[in-house]
């Protein structure tokens, strides 16, 4: 009798063939310039087991930027640094309802912080605590972090990504200043360092494997599976899954929790980070998004997976 481990094996690839059709449904963005060009027709998955063995089909080599899946890592890294009331003292830990990119109830809602930290005012927020001498040496503590966490001393970001995001994010830039209005950025923190910062660990380029790798630390909570060292505290991993099942899909985020019921978070590039605890750490690529943003294909094939396994956690 077949193990689930080798039933993934044989029906993956095969299934990601049938889940790449739906990226027809979908548009790549146009909205950061870089990304516009990226193949809307491609599919990427990675499956790293806990225990040993990967899964690689499709487009997995494709490189991609993180975008908001960034976003997991640097909580998780604010976390460590500040501790739970730091952080929550910024953001909330609630699902917003609104865009990702919306500044609708920062001003509407008291006391006037973002609703999470996976909305782009959040990460910002977010963002703002990480410790260090400035955004060089921020950026490299980040850096260092998603390097040991995705197993490869040569992750980097992409530099014509980054470069185009800091030069078309007015929404963004807009956000930032407003929170700084609202004092949920300190009186001495500068917007522009905040916003560099935060362009640049957007732009941290992966492939599958380095998001199935990240994945299954998480899934492992928190300990890294090849040495067995504590990475993050198994409290922040399970702080970090708890977002990306009510946040992490943007608008989904339920509708996924419904249909495919793990831990995920996804970003406008097209990737999808998600993990079955205790099992796996997963990775896609597929850069066409429905209206809210995610990827149509990947989407897709996740909650074929998770169906087909019964992964959900509900």
């Amino acid at each position: 009798m077949q193990t689930e481990w080798e039933k993934l094996i044989a029906s993956a690839p095969l299934w990601l063939e049938e889940s790449r059709k739906q990226a027809t449904q979908g548009k790549v963005p146009d909205y950061i310039p870089e990304l516009a060009s990226a193949p809307a027709d491609r599919l990427g998955l990675t499956i790293h087991q806990l225990h040993g063995g990967s899964i690689h089909a499709g487009d997995c080599s494709m490189p991609f930027t993180m975008q908001s899946i960034s976003k997991v890592f640097t909580l998780l890294l604010a976390l460590m640094d500040c501790g739970e009331e730091a952080v929550f003292g910024k953001v909330g830990q609630e699902p917003s309802g609104d865009d990702f990119n919306s500044m609708l109830k920062l001003e509407l809602v008291e006391p006037g912080i973002p609703f999470n930290p996976l909305i782009n005012a959040g990460a910002i927020a977010v963002t703002s605590l990480l410790a260090g001498k400035g955004v060089d040496d921020k950026f490299e503590r980040i850096l260092s972090f998603f390097r040991t966490l995705a197993g490869d001393p040569g992750l980097d970001y992409n530099t014509s990504i980054y470069l185009s995001e800091k030069r078309t994010a007015h929404r963004n830039r807009s956000l930032a200043y407003f929170l700084k209005d609202n004092q949920v950025l300190d009186e001495s923190t500068d917007v522009e360092d905040v916003l560099d910062l935060y362009f640049k660990h957007c732009s941290i380029e992966v492939q599958c494997c380095h998001l199935a790798r990240m994945g299954l630390v998480l899934a492992n909570d928190g300990i890294d599976p090849q040495t067995g060292n504590e990475l993050i505290p198994r409290r922040y991993v399970q702080i970090a899954k708890t977002f990306m099942v009510t946040c992490g899909m943007y608008n989904a985020s339920g509708q996924f929790a419904i249909q495919a019921g793990i831990p995920a978070k996804s970003g406008v590039s097209g990737g999808i980070l998600a993990l079955v605890p205790g099992k796996y750490g997963i990775g896609v690529i597929s850069p066409a998004l429905n209206r809210m943003g995610n990827s149509t294909a990947g989407v897709h094939l996740l909650e074929r997976l998770s169906k087909a396994f019964d992964w959900s956690l509900f």
